[in-house]
């Protein structure tokens, strides 16, 4: 149904969680997703609620502990040590991720607090062997700029990510600890969305300055969206779980259908997003009750001196665009781990296009995995840059780049001169050869024979310019 989203009084904010690269935040464990190693640490726990700073249990805590479920941790020693399990203490919070938080929070033109003050929130899901999770406020009143006006950010946070679920049984979930605290910045947002496809278009945004750091974590489940959606007479319903803003505005009309269809007021809660699209009953909305100081970690003094601001991707794009790069692949170049590559072979390789390094950087490798099948990730910047100074030498032709790139991920390459053509002079010379040999053939017929000769090992169009000189 076509709906009226002003009409219906709709309001909707966003929370975006994205997983920093580095260490955790309260230990020195490497900040990995979910491995596929052998478990060598393995222990079961129960948890209970507590009250919070309002003297009351927060619903969504008592909800989960009513279910009355054991929880089973398991993991690897090389991801994980005994803060995760929780029989030490928590160390001193990660000063690198802080300053990524920070850098984000000043990119959003927020208001950076004075000191870190680190809290916990009551999580008796299992998702924490502690049954809390850590949080601390880096920063409030942001602002994003949009096609549909300005968006606020009343909160920026810092906190550990939970445990990745396995299993989920009717007596126990079992859970895997390799996650367990990875540092999370999350960036919530106003009810000052006025649509879905604004919805979506915030979550986008949020997500490009977030890769713009250059120091957050990519893939499937690094980044996740929250929605809070309601209209008027309604409450607030928390839609949880989107890895794919792509799926966003539909989502969101779903459940702006599913309330009106509904009739009744319901109490706000929050809702899973299944993989079919739909929502489902998650759980009661938590609120403040569940909040409580943290007493094992040390508040920590801010200073953002010596931040330095990255630029942001849609400046880039913009900049790249400049250098020849069309629209598209400028952002997409601005986008992909390779453009510190990129700009570096620009400034070294002068007769090279930016245009045909950027090619080559990103389309070219997803076309010789689509159409090939070739696993190109092996290669680094070394086997890049010798093809590179083989092409700005014009000992290649364009059109090998990509065989020899295909040798190089397959371990197949032995030397650059196997794919060296001939000069111009020895082009020339077997030109005029091959015209005495066939005389009265059209370009295009001498054109198939010279390269026939070379096979794809010269320039075609140095051999189209030759062939001029002797065909008038």
């Amino acid at each position: 149904m076509g709906l009226d989203y002003s009409k219906l009084g709709f309001r909707c904010g966003i929370e975006a969680h994205q997983q920093l690269e580095g260490k955790k935040l309260f230990c020195n464990c490497p900040a990995l997703n979910l491995r596929n190693t052998n478990p060598n640490i393995i222990f079961g726990r129960k948890l209970r609620a507590v009250i919070g700073e309002t003297g009351e249990v927060d619903k969504a805590a008592a909800y989960e502990m009513a279910k009355g479920k054991k929880f089973i941790y398991e993991g690897d020693s090389k991801d994980c040590c005994l803060v995760e399990m929780d029989e030490e203490p928590p160390h001193p919070i990660n000063p690198e991720a802080v300053q990524v938080a920070l850098e984000i929070a000043l990119l959003l033109n927020a208001k950076v607090v004075d000191e870190i003050q680190i809290m916990r929130k009551t999580v008796i899901d299992g998702s924490n062997t502690t049954g809390f999770q850590r949080t601390a406020l880096i920063a409030y009143d942001g602002v994003l700029t949009t096609s549909k006006g300005l968006v606020k950010i009343p909160t920026i946070c810092l906190e550990e990510e939970a445990c990745q679920k396995l299993e989920d049984s009717k007596d126990y979930v079992k859970y895997r600890l390799d996650r367990l605290g990875i540092p999370l910045v999350e960036i919530a947002t106003e009810a000052d969305i006025k649509d879905p496809e604004h919805a979506k278009e915030v979550a986008e945004k949020l997500g490009m300055i977030l890769r713009s750091t250059g120091k957050v974590k990519r893939g499937i489940g690094t980044i996740r969206q929250d929605v809070n959606v309601s209209i008027k007479g309604k409450n607030r319903i928390e839609i949880k779980g989107f890895q794919d803003v792509k799926s966003m505005a539909r989502v969101i009309e779903k459940e702006i259908e599913r309330q009106i269809k509904l009739g009744k007021k319901e109490e706000a809660h929050v809702r899973r997003l299944e993989p079919d699209g739909n929502t489902s009953y998650m759980r009661p909305m938590p609120g403040a009750a569940r909040m409580y100081p943290e007493t094992d970690v040390m508040p920590l003094k801010v200073d953002v001196s010596k931040i330095k601001l990255s630029e942001l991707i849609e400046e880039k794009s913009k900049r790249l665009e400049k250098l020849g790069l069309g629209k598209d692949l400028a952002n997409l170049i601005s986008k992909s781990d390779k453009i510190d590559m990129f700009e570096n072979f620009v400034k070294k390789f002068k007769n090279i296009k930016p245009a045909f390094i950027a090619e080559t950087l990103v389309p070219t490798l997803k076309e010789i995995n689509r159409k090939y099948g070739i696993d190109t990730d092996s290669l680094t910047e070394k086997e890049f840059e010798e093809v590179f100074t083989a092409l700005d030498k014009e000992n290649i032709p364009k059109n090998i780049v990509m065989n020899i790139l295909m040798d190089f991920a397959q371990d197949k390459f032995e030397s650059i001169d196997k794919y060296t053509g001939a000069s111009d002079k020895e082009i020339e010379k077997e030109i005029e050869k091959i015209i005495k040999q066939k005389p009265g053939l059209s370009v295009g017929a001498y054109m198939g024979i010279v390269m026939g000769k070379y096979k794809g090992k010269v320039d075609g169009r140095k051999v189209m310019e030759i062939l001029k000189k002797f065909i008038k």
